[in-house]
């Protein structure tokens, strides 16, 4: 495996990062949300939120780079869950391409995330996932995340509605 640097996005990532969301979201939710709905938001409207988040922190986002092209990303901060305490983090966002899973990068993300919500003074962290993607469950199940009961939410996302649950795990 060549070497992945794992560093924080700049504004010269924005596209970049909007790209990765993309293709990854579509790949992540490929069966269950139609393709109508991930051109119903223009290029440019993604590239501003990412560069509104990398700009203002929220969330912090982290890129994967091997050869200058990045590979992956995390958004992370404090968890958006009404009644969590301060103490609680959330990955709002960890994506690889979909063409280099199982290279690590996703582990690396992870580490890097983690270490940076540790910093902030969190003792614990959550995720809100799909149900109908293993492997995304199987990652973080493997990364030491437990699923939440009585979590599951149905999300909207167009007209189609995905079932997730949070995941939680210890900061240790």
């Amino acid at each position: 495996m060549s070497d992945i640097q794992v560093r924080f996005a700049t504004q010269k990532d924005a596209a970049d990062v909007a790209q990765l969301h993309l293709i990854a979201t579509m790949t992540l939710y490929e069966g269950q949300v139609p393709l109508e709905h991930w051109a119903a938001t223009p290029m440019p409207k993604r590239v501003s939120y990412w560069k509104e988040a990398i700009e203002f922190g929220e969330p912090q986002v982290m890129v994967a780079v091997e050869d200058g092209e990045i590979v992956g990303m995390v958004g992370y901060d404090r968890s958006r869950d009404p009644k969590t305490p301060n103490t609680t983090g959330e990955i709002w966002a960890l994506y690889v391409d979909p063409d280099r899973i199982g290279q690590g990068i996703g582990l690396a993300l992870w580490d890097a995330a983690r270490e940076g919500l540790v910093d902030e003074g969190c003792t614990q962290v959550t995720v809100w996932l799909p149900l109908r993607n293993e492997r995304t469950l199987r990652f973080h199940d493997l990364a030491g995340f437990k699923r939440e009961m009585n979590t599951a939410r149905t999300v909207p996302m167009g007209e189609a509605r995905v079932e997730e649950v949070r995941l939680t795990r210890a900061l240790d």
